[in-house]
């Protein structure tokens, strides 16, 4: 039982420790972020608090990804709204990895780039509180005494 615990608590926490390192990647990553999405301004300053707004958008929008993604975990079950969430935050990383760059697609990069990182914040908001009740709804009353 006792490895049953651990490996649940491990696996919990190493994908928090994932979807955050994400969030990491995004401010180291910010200079060129701005030079691939906001290329059309030409002020460094408001590129710089452009790429800070739509990083901030993301923690914005996460309560509601814990009131909906909650809800989903309370009438669907914990497991498929902990596993929904992990895919969504790949499908997000995945995306913003391969979708072209306001040079090829002009506009519709930004666009697309600050819809995804709405739907990561989103999912993101949902995958805490999902993994903290999943180890702990998988725990047994005896350990908890």
């Amino acid at each position: 039982m006792k490895e049953n615990i651990l490996k649940i608590s491990l696996l919990s926490g190493i994908g928090g420790l994932l979807e955050f390192y994400d969030f990491i990647l995004y401010i180291l990553f910010s200079d060129q972020i701005s030079n691939m999405f906001f290329n059309q301004i030409s002020s460094p300053f408001l590129k710089n608090i452009l790429v800070i707004a739509v990083f901030s958008v993301a923690y914005i929008i996460r309560p509601l990804g814990g009131i909906i993604i909650g809800w989903l975990g309370d009438t669907r079950g914990r497991k498929t709204s902990f596993s929904m969430t992990i895919f969504i935050m790949g499908a997000c990383v995945f995306l913003m990895g391969i979708m072209p760059t306001y040079n090829q697609i002009g506009i519709y990069a930004t666009i697309l780039f600050i819809g995804l990182r709405i739907v990561q914040g989103f999912a993101l908001g949902g995958e805490l509180p999902s993994a903290v009740v999943f180890v702990f709804e998988s725990l047994e009353k005896k350990v908890l005494l």
